[in-house]
């Protein structure tokens, strides 16, 4: 599948973020911040599903 330069950045943005929420809740196992944030790393994963749908929609590259 050949993408472009946009959706690559899409991509890596969110995964930045979500790579975050997930390592905030591994060091803060057993609090209810880390259940927040494992809740939030999982909407932010179907956010960026959706995010790169549209995208792949739209973009004369990549669709």
């Amino acid at each position: 599948m050949k993408t472009c330069e946009r959706f690559a950045r899409i991509k890596s943005g969110y995964e930045r973020d979500i790579t975050y929420l997930r390592n905030h809740s591994q060091r803060s196992a057993g609090t209810p911040a880390a259940k927040t944030s494992a809740t939030n790393a999982r909407a932010v994963k179907t956010r960026m599903a959706k995010a790169l749908g549209r995208h792949f929609e739209r973009c004369p590259i990549c669709g």
